[in-house]
């Protein structure tokens, strides 16, 4: 067997636009398959009438072979067949009956061939020129976002997570992956999806990694998010990246290759189940802190020029800790007794009513 030419490793960033549909997929609006087909339906019907009433109005430039003028079902008739490519001349229904069945029996089925046929064809071509012409207008334009490197399932959680925020939009969320099923997925959700490799530069460059505001590394393997981390802060050296570990060995390789933090995915869930089994409803609160769209949410937000001097713990907010430049201090620690000009608040934002979180 004869293998398949492969094709060097940067030619990606080297492809016009056009090129790139199908590895850069941007998000879709989508139509039903009936509707569409409505749509073309009335598209049709509206060129015909149109088409009717230019014969009509100028009839008298038109001849008959019967030589008695074009009436309106002459010129429906000539319509007709002149947009479906049929043809007339030697071989024309000569009687009003005959006309009428091939208008309102025998053009239908053409119209219809047609939409099969041919507008299957045309669609395919539009969608390919409409993807290029909002992969090259987008690949312009974007910056700021966030890139999201596998969607399984802590990339998919990551992302609820990221459309929780109230300034958050899916158009802003590039999602990398090898799998076209989670591709169509994160697609479905408004997101940018690339197919490729994040562990290789030229896919990172198309998902803009360079001109991203934070990369989140959440891969099934641990050697993967490694590479991943490395050729993402090569690429990146100020995005915020963050990575997701199943062994906490790991931890120091993912921050010696760039990532600002890593989360342990197997101890987190382990500490949760073991807390379960005594303490439930603890767990409860967890969960409910790590949902951002329902009941209580942890977020940040900066000091209020009237809160500068006092203490986060006398604030009517449930201070958890004071960011000040860049680093954490817990609300019991020394430094944070008192609060300073430029600090940031993490605190417990109540996003839903009390009585809706008693509900749940």
């Amino acid at each position: 067997m004869k293998a398949l030419k492969r094709l060097p490793l940067g030619s990606l960033t080297d492809r016009p636009d056009h090129e790139l549909v199908g590895v850069l997929r941007m998000p879709e609006l989508t139509v039903s398959p009936l509707r569409s087909i409505v749509k073309r339906i009335i598209g049709a019907m509206l060129a015909l009438l149109a088409t009717v009433v230019i014969v009509y109005v100028d009839r008298d430039g038109y001849r008959d072979a019967n030589g008695d003028g074009l009436s309106l079902l002459d010129s429906l008739y000539y319509a007709t067949v002149s947009l479906s490519t049929t043809g007339y001349g030697d071989i024309a229904p000569a009687t009003s009956s005959a006309r009428l069945v091939n208008v309102l029996v025998i053009t239908p089925l053409r119209v219809l061939f047609l939409i099969v046929l041919v507008g299957t064809t045309l669609e395919v071509l539009t969608e390919r020129s409409r993807q290029a012409f909002k992969i090259q207008k987008w690949r312009t334009k974007v910056r700021d976002h966030t890139v999201v490197v596998g969607f399984g399932t802590k990339g998919r959680s990551a992302v609820n997570a990221l459309l929780g925020d109230e300034n958050a939009e899916p158009g802003q969320i590039v999602v990398v992956d090898t799998d076209q099923q989670a591709l169509d997925q994160a697609s479905a959700l408004g997101l940018v999806a690339v197919h490729g490799s994040a562990t290789r530069a030229d896919v990172l460059r198309v998902a803009a990694v360079q001109h991203a505001r934070a990369v989140v590394v959440a891969p099934n393997r641990d050697d993967t998010a490694v590479l991943v981390t490395l050729t993402a802060r090569e690429l990146a050296p100020k995005a915020h990246i963050v990575a997701s570990v199943r062994e906490a060995e790991n931890v120091h390789l993912l921050k010696q290759s760039g990532a600002n933090q890593v989360v342990v995915s197997s101890e987190t869930a382990g500490r949760l189940l073991g807390m379960a089994t005594s303490t439930p409803l603890v767990v409860d609160i967890m969960e409910d802190l790590l949902t951002p769209e329902s009941g209580l949410a942890i977020a940040e937000r900066p000091v209020e020029p009237s809160e500068e001097g006092g203490s986060p713990r006398h604030l009517p907010d449930i201070v958890l800790g004071v960011v000040r430049d860049g680093v954490l201090y817990r609300v019991d620690a020394p430094q944070a007794d008192a609060i300073e000009p430029g600090d940031k608040l993490l605190y417990v934002k109540k996003v839903t009513p009390a009585e809706k979180i008693e509900q749940r």
